[in-house]
């Protein structure tokens, strides 16, 4: 993809900036949709601690609700491990940026379009089986993505890695093993896992997804080539899903844009409850 910039009156167009996977850098300024930032690491900071912040809401809100009681403790507690691991990031994203946010600001403080996690985590709980395949689907990459994170250059961002694998590797048996029980369980819970495996396997393509922003920190020592991830994400996936009897969907249209901060109406009623009591008393801390 190409494009320029045409300044108002001027009748020319700026010189084209170089590609890099299908965006362009340099040709036109930051913008919140453009896929380029003026501060790469930061906005990479802001992908993986989103994925984590989002998905760590929308599973806090099965508290009081799972169909089991240990499962409902299963579940917040994984919820907490998301929501600790984005508190790092986002501290440390702060850091990068360096105009004075701290993790509660980009937390409660930045509108959905400013958001940079995959539109995987923020779609609804549904039922119990699209919340475990959900969760499964995002665990079996997290791994992958964690691993590669905790050789990264930044020490900081390393650091955080190493010990959120630990928690992530907890994560992906807890989920895989549910959805070997919904799989090759009752009809019905078949039937309700196979549902949501379909309604969920077309936003998994986004995870893969590789720009100038991924390029640039992986250049940095400090990033994943998530491309790279997906023969192993698929053998653990298609693993898993053979145990559970179920069948992996084809491959066809793959929603995309929550990187660069493009995202169903979800999020937007999410956030508005996530942030409500932030932005009531601004300032507040306890």
């Amino acid at each position: 993809m190409t494009t320029g910039k045409r300044e108002a009156g001027d009748g020319k167009r700026d010189k084209v900036g170089s590609s890099v996977d299908g965006w362009v850098a340099g040709a036109r300024p930051a913008t919140a949709t453009s896929g380029t930032a003026e501060n790469p690491f930061f906005e990479y900071l802001l992908r993986l601690a989103d994925d984590r912040l989002v998905l760590g809401h929308r599973l806090s809100e099965w508290c009081g609700h799972a169909p089991i009681l240990e499962e409902d403790i299963a579940l917040a507690n994984i919820a907490l491990d998301l929501i600790g691991q984005a508190s790092l990031l986002l501290k440390l994203a702060g850091e990068i940026e360096g105009k004075g946010r701290s993790e509660d600001t980009l937390a409660y403080f930045r509108d959905a379009i400013e958001f940079r996690n995959a539109q995987l985590v923020e779609l609804p709980n549904g039922d119990f089986a699209v919340t475990i395949v959900r969760q499964f689907l995002f665990d079996a990459w997290d791994v992958l993505v964690l691993e590669r994170l905790t050789a990264a250059s930044n020490q900081s961002l390393a650091g955080i890695a190493a010990k959120a694998l630990k928690e992530a590797k907890y994560h992906l048996r807890h989920t895989a093993e549910w959805v070997r029980m919904l799989g090759d369980g009752t009809a019905e819970s078949h039937a309700r896992a196979q549902r949501a495996l379909d309604d969920l396997w077309p936003y998994t393509a986004e995870l893969f997804l590789r720009d100038a922003i991924d390029a640039e920190a992986v250049a940095s020592g400090s990033g994943v080539d998530v491309e790279s991830l997906r023969p192993r994400w698929r053998q653990t996936v298609d693993q898993v899903i053979g145990e559970a009897t179920l069948t992996v969907p084809k491959d066809g249209f793959a929603p995309r844009g929550g990187r660069a901060g493009r995202h169903t109406e979800h999020l937007g009623r999410m956030l508005a409850d996530m942030q409500s009591l932030a932005r009531a008393h601004p300032g507040a801390a306890w």
